[in-house]
């Protein structure tokens, strides 16, 4: 724990907002102010994240399904290369509306995906005129960069992982509507209240959004190599000749 606590604060976890833009309702989380900065209390950062890990270790080892979502530039390749890890969809770029609450439209979109990448491999795509050619192209590279990191995500997801909920209310929003539970790194200028687990943290520093990102997608690949090495027990011990 001791090591986790150090991490974090060489991470600069601890660091909010300027105290003028804070919002009061993440007054339980802040443990003092120095120099205009709101500090964070690391003890309730980890908290947060320890309860996190817990719930997102249950889904994983459930089977259920988590969506990564960060769209901020500090954000993004964090978000794409540890949901990839775990094995999990994402939104690093833009998050669409009615990804969550329209999501029957958003997996047609992803056919058309898929449709302009068979055309684009395929010798079709040199039948169609320059001009044709260069829209068909320009509608890919858009649709490949909105919908590429959920293409895996075949029903709703249990668990909504943001970065900063702010910036992400419009996802916050579909989440809280459908009943999905959200787990979020949220700063001093955010509402508390809109989030299931709010993980108080620096949501500005690459350094702090990698590391409370990295710790949550362990989680998740901690519950699924349990659910798996319970399968393979299950398995071998249905397998084994009963003794007469």
């Amino acid at each position: 724990m001791a090591a986790l606590v150090q991490e974090l604060i060489e991470a600069g976890v601890h660091f909010g907002h300027r105290a003028s833009r804070w919002n009061p309702k993440m007054r339980p989380y802040i443990y003092a102010r120095q120099k205009l900065i709101h500090i964070i209390d690391v003890r309730e950062t980890i908290r947060g994240l320890l309860r996190a890990k817990k719930y997102l270790k249950q889904v994983a080892g459930g089977g259920g399904l988590v969506l990564f979502v960060g769209t901020k530039r500090q954000a993004g390749e964090t978000i794409e290369r540890e949901a990839e890890r775990c094995g999990m969809a994402y939104v690093s770029d833009r998050w669409l509306g009615g990804t969550l609450t329209n999501f029957r439209t958003i997996r047609n979109r992803l056919t058309r995906l898929e449709e302009l990448e068979a055309l684009r491999s395929g010798d079709e795509l040199s039948a169609y005129s320059k001009k044709m050619q260069s829209a068909l192209m320009r509608e890919y590279r858009k649709m490949y960069r909105n919908l590429h990191g959920i293409r895996t995500m075949n029903r709703l997801p249990e668990c909504l992982v943001v970065v900063d909920p702010k910036k992400e209310r419009n996802a916050i929003r579909e989440a809280r509507k459908l009943g999905i539970t959200t787990v979020a790194l949220i700063d001093t200028d955010s509402d508390p209240d809109v989030v299931d687990l709010p993980i108080p943290g620096n949501d500005d520093s690459i350094r702090s959004i990698e590391l409370v990102v990295r710790q949550l997608a362990d989680a998740i690949i901690e519950g699924k190599q349990g659910a798996a090495a319970e399968a393979a027990q299950q398995k071998d011990d249905s397998e084994e000749p009963s003794v007469a």
